[in-house]
């Protein structure tokens, strides 16, 4: 198992890296006292999580510890990484002043610069026990990459969807990216391939002979290839491209299972078929 002990100082941006790592497919427990981080690594295993992210922060109990219990999920083979954010004290001081959240130290009495002096005391073991990123002159979006980065997410955390539609029946809501092929050959008006989809076989035999078509789906899986990378810099997390022909269910069916097969090795594939599951 794969555990991600998330920490660091408060408005340094666990939350963002939480966000992060959940969208990318693990398991995550906030807020946990690190008293209870074996019995829970041993429960998440026990579940069958493969992966998983546990935040722990300053307010825990037992934070002295945390280095033995790390020590001791790396004896137990488990792959423990520590990943710390941190920032300057100005700029936590200023998004604290930005958000008008109150640091979870100032409740005792303290000023905020003093809250955030002592929660960097208190967590001062815990920096040094893994990969320490400054996030002061980070912008949100800039850190989800640097996490995506570093622990190898990448483009796996986007969910790309197809979905073929007709026009007469309007173009999808959910729709990111329209693609136009209503001015490709038509197998409607080829007899023998009418009652057929853009699934079976003799509609994609006829669709492979096509140059125009060939030409089509070339561009669009090249402006695809070009851009997908640039999207998930953006933190989306999904993505539908639309095809649209006449009726939907031959062009825009045969493109939309192509492009699918096309990028199902590097991304989350979905496909959808508006007018097919219409009849």
């Amino acid at each position: 198992m794969q555990l991600i002990l998330v920490s660091g100082l408060s408005g340094a941006g666990k939350s963002i890296a939480l966000d992060v790592l959940e969208d990318g497919g693990y398991y995550c427990v906030d807020n946990l006292p690190a008293t209870l981080l074996l019995d829970v690594a041993a429960f998440l295993a026990s579940a069958g999580h493969e992966r998983s992210a546990v935040s722990v922060d300053a307010r825990s109990a037992a934070l002295a510890a945390l280095p033995e219990s790390v020590a001791q999920l790396k004896a137990k083979g488990i792959d423990c990484r520590v990943l710390y954010l941190e920032a300057n004290t100005q700029t936590l001081m200023r998004r604290f002043s930005e958000t008008r959240r109150r640091h979870p130290l100032t409740i005792v009495g303290l000023a905020l610069d003093e809250a955030i002096a002592k929660e960097r005391a208190l967590l001062a073991d815990v920096a040094a026990l893994g990969h320490r990123i400054d996030t002061s002159e980070l912008q949100p979006r800039v850190l989800r990459q640097w996490i995506r980065d570093l622990l190898g997410l990448g483009a796996g955390s986007l969910t790309l969807l197809f979905e073929s539609f007709a026009f007469r029946d309007g173009i999808p809501l959910d729709a990111d990216w329209v693609v136009d092929a209503r001015m490709l050959p038509n197998p409607h008006y080829e007899p023998a391939l009418r009652p057929l989809t853009g699934r079976d076989a003799a509609v994609s035999a006829f669709l492979d002979g096509q140059p125009s078509v060939q030409r089509l789906l070339g561009d669009v899986r090249d402006f695809l290839g070009r851009w997908l990378p640039e999207i998930v810099k953006e933190n989306r997390s999904y993505l539908t491209v639309a095809i649209g022909c006449t009726g939907g269910r031959h062009r825009s069916v045969y493109l939309a299972e192509r492009l699918a097969a096309a990028f199902a090795g590097d991304w989350r594939v979905l496909v959808r078929h508006r007018g097919l599951a219409r009849e």
